[in-house]
């Protein structure tokens, strides 16, 4: 493959076995981490790095670079440390540990993410959360699954998929970190609705499998901790927006690969009828 060449979601398909195995060894790595001793700095923008992430982040890059030794990688802390690569149709985007706060916290809601983006849109993502031994994994189009991570690997996959808004008892997962009045006011326009607070890329996973049905982040986040999430719920039949209802770009590289907002949805007829 070369670097100009796009990643299909068929071909995505045919790379899904081999990424998975990728970052089922990174969550080993984390969880050979002590939560309560590790090291830890602070980067530039104040947020928190440990030497999890900065194993979990090696490992990755080495999986990627023998399995697509031609396709630019876009990872959380490689960017705070150099410039962007020049990136070409296809790219991956990963975050190596989603939600270091909560690791550092002892929680296990921290999550490992990774994405191919082709021409700006998300077609494949895997979520794993170490400290819960899971694994989620779509492509845009189909299937979207849930694995339990082995010592070896992975169990055998379970088909997911999202719900349709209930006529009672929604759910929204929300920031624990991140929880903004301009969130607060949406959800105060979906009133009745149960909150759920977590941390990391979580959140997305809830709502592909139908445990959730809708995600607003109404403040500024990252391509690497949305974009498998992103892909993950649309292959379950879910949607991921900006709140205006338009698509959400990817590698803005430009603007640092910052989100400004976005809306997780898992119904998508629930969303068109809030637009209306």
């Amino acid at each position: 493959m070369t670097s100009d060449s796009e990643i299909l979601p068929a071909q995505a398909a045919t790379l899904l076995l081999e990424l998975t195995a990728i970052v089922a060894r990174a969550s080993a790595l984390i969880r050979a981490v002590s939560q309560a001793t590790v090291s830890h700095r602070l980067k530039p923008d104040q947020s928190p790095v440990t030497t999890a992430d900065e194993a979990s982040e090696a490992a990755i890059l080495e999986g990627l670079s023998r399995l697509l030794p031609s396709v630019p990688v876009v990872s959380e802390e490689m960017a705070s440390r150099t410039a962007p690569p020049a990136l070409s149709r296809s790219f991956i985007v990963v975050d190596p540990l989603d939600g270091t706060r909560e690791f550092l916290a002892g929680r296990d809601e921290f999550t490992i993410n990774l994405a191919i983006i082709t021409r700006g849109v998300p077609i494949a993502g895997i979520i794993a959360a170490p400290s819960r031994g899971l694994i989620w994994r779509g492509i845009v189009g189909g299937p979207a699954e849930r694995l339990r991570l082995l010592p070896d690997g992975a169990d055998q996959p379970q088909a997911i998929r999202t719900r349709r808004w209930p006529d009672q008892g929604a759910i929204a997962v929300v920031s624990r970190s991140h929880l903004d009045p301009d969130t607060e006011a949406f959800l105060a326009h979906l009133a009745p609705i149960t909150r759920g607070a977590s941390g990391s890329a979580i959140k997305f996973c809830h709502i592909a499998e139908g445990a959730a049905d809708v995600y607003p982040r109404l403040a500024t986040t990252c391509e690497w901790d949305v974009a498998a999430g992103h892909a993950l719920v649309v292959a379950a039949g879910g949607m991921v927006t900006t709140p205006q209802g338009s698509a959400l770009p990817y590698g803005r590289a430009a603007e640092a690969f910052r989100v400004p907002a976005f809306i997780a949805w898992g119904d998508p007829a629930k969303a068109a009828s809030v637009r209306n």
